[in-house]
């Protein structure tokens, strides 16, 4: 099992403006779906021009998101590799206007993303042969106080973090599949006290 990656709390919103950049969030999947590449090869994967891939994967490099890989690199291509890490957006009362916005646009882009990722899925599940039954889906609730609930959460990456140390890709028969964790106050629930 690989070394335990301490949480990275993202809070400053230089970093999370970085962040929050739809093509750079593509960026960062096309790197974690693909493994490294270059930003010629990442262009032409999204379709963007070489000098714009080159121009956000700075950005995200300056800000510890990604990293460049030079043990892959000939010539002056640079390579970049998204590194395993654990990031954190806490939603605090106590944040900036600021910090709160960008958290919002950023969850509203990631929920965005998951939904039409979830939408191909059902589109192409004809074709995936068994896969096409693996979707386990769950939907509850539960009566906890916040503390209760950042316990359940830690438990959750605990989980996520102990398959994705020992399930590794390349292995026979596997392929990525997607998990999502949301967990929020039921709207109009007013038994808080």
């Amino acid at each position: 099992m690989s070394a335990e990656i301490p949480p990275r709390e993202i809070t400053d919103p230089a970093a999370l403006r970085a962040l929050a950049h739809p093509l750079r969030q593509r960026i960062l999947r096309a790197l974690a779906e693909n493994g490294p590449a270059t930003s010629t090869a990442l262009g032409a994967l999204l379709g963007e021009n070489t000098g714009a891939t080159s121009y956000h994967l700075r950005q995200l490099a300056e800000y510890g998101f990604i990293e460049e890989a030079p043990e892959l690199a000939k010539g002056k291509e640079r390579w970049w590799r998204s590194p395993p890490k654990d990031l954190r957006y806490r939603m605090d009362r106590e944040q900036s206007p600021e910090v709160r916005e960008l958290l919002e646009g950023l969850f509203a882009q990631h929920l965005a993303e998951d939904i039409e990722m979830f939408q191909q899925f059902e589109a192409q599940r004809a074709e995936l042969g068994e896969w096409a039954d693996i979707m386990p889906f769950s939907r509850g609730a539960v009566y906890a106080t916040p503390a209760e609930i950042e316990e359940f959460f830690e438990d959750y990456l605990t989980l996520l973090k102990r398959f994705q140390a020992t399930h590794r890709q390349g292995r026979p028969g596997t392929r990525r599949v997607l998990t999502r964790f949301l967990a929020f106050p039921a709207p109009g629930d007013t038994s808080a006290g």
